[in-house]
């Protein structure tokens, strides 16, 4: 546990959160019915900042999503784990967050800005600095903080996964230890590919931010969802099925958080990166790969560079495992969960082991 850290339990978190005294803040709307069940509430995460992708003329928020008792969860057991989703993606992840509250532990998924529950006006995921999304995460940790969080766990999937330690780096004292489920830390694609692309699009991406530059196939998504033989359920206008644009601003902003992870963060608090034990084809998988590999990104960028994030990283690799592991399989996913709840409580705890 890290003490002194922003709305930690010793006094109030940024914006006055930290103090459950306080009213709610007034970037913090009142909850509303979210369609993953009549126990599940979403509330909005109003926000200031602007890295000049935001609509015109209206008001950005983000989505926290959480249950109607998380408040009282969280303050009974000293902690919370925030979900942060990847591209073109979204919360929807009832049955691991069932498995972290059997362990106690309220998890909270967190839709931000211009994407899933959160998306306004017509150009999904147009970030144009990673460090844009700072704001509502640390928003959404003050939140946890305020419910009686002593310990928070940051999930980061895939470009969660880039978002969340780079946003750990900058903000050393937020969270207690952070969890990357399949983390986008490098271009799936050639070494001669990785460094044309990236210097074409750092020069095209700042002025042609909505340039479309490449699209994301649906294979993998639609393998997910139930209407297409999957097992889950997910609102496709959050999380499409269809062709979705990659847009030039977009994947430079990514780029440039490679290229900081890469020179290394020196993280401090404890990580776990987790990965399928094996990637398959990104243009043409095969119903065996899309059912037991990381269709997405290639599994040894996780694994080389891993260590750039800090001194205190373990690896989880996942038999079979998709790319977002909490929706591979059952027999994976319940790998996954397992090891990464009983890893999450065992960094947050202060009980002495012999």
């Amino acid at each position: 546990m890290r003490a002194g850290g922003p709305g930690s339990a010793g006094g109030p978190g940024p914006d006055g959160v930290g103090d459950r005294h306080l009213p709610a803040p007034s970037w913090l709307g009142a909850p509303y019915p979210d369609y993953l069940g009549e126990n599940w509430r979403a509330s909005r995460i109003y926000l200031r900042d602007d890295d000049g992708g935001a609509p015109r003329h209206q008001t950005e928020y983000a989505a926290l999503v959480h249950e109607t008792d998380a408040a009282q969860v969280v303050a009974k057991s000293g902690m919370a784990a925030l979900w942060i989703p990847g591209f073109v993606d979204s919360f929807f992840h009832v049955e691991h967050a069932r498995a972290w509250r059997q362990a106690g532990v309220a998890l909270v998924g967190l839709d931000m800005r211009r994407a899933g529950r959160a998306l306004l006006g017509r150009h999904r995921d147009d970030i144009r600095d990673l460090h844009i999304r700072d704001e509502e995460i640390g928003r959404a940790v003050a939140v946890l903080r305020s419910w009686g969080a002593r310990s928070v766990v940051l999930i980061g999937h895939s470009t969660g996964g880039l978002q969340v330690p780079l946003f750990v780096a900058r903000n050393p004292d937020a969270v207690d230890a952070i969890i990357l489920n399949s983390p986008w830390f490098d271009h799936n694609g050639s070494e001669l590919e990785k460094h044309q692309l990236t210097t074409l699009v750092d020069r095209v991406g700042g002025r042609l931010p909505t340039l479309p530059i490449a699209s994301l196939k649906p294979h993998y998504a639609r393998s997910l969802h139930a209407d297409f033989g999957g097992e889950f359920h997910f609102d496709t206008a959050h999380k499409p099925v269809d062709n979705v644009p990659v847009l030039a601003g977009f994947f430079r902003a990514v780029r440039r958080g490679q290229a900081e992870l890469a020179a290394g963060l020196d993280l401090e608090v404890p990580v776990l990166v987790a990965h399928s034990s094996a990637s398959g084809s990104f243009r043409k998988p095969s119903a065996a790969e899309l059912a037991q590999t990381d269709v997405v990104l290639n599994v040894d960028d996780m694994v080389r560079l891993a260590p750039r994030l800090g001194r205190n990283v373990d690896m989880l690799t996942v038999p079979g495992g998709r790319h977002d592991l909490a929706l591979s399989q059952a027999s994976a996913r319940e790998f996954y969960t397992e090891r990464s709840i009983s890893w999450a409580l065992d960094m947050t705890s202060t009980d002495t082991r012999y």
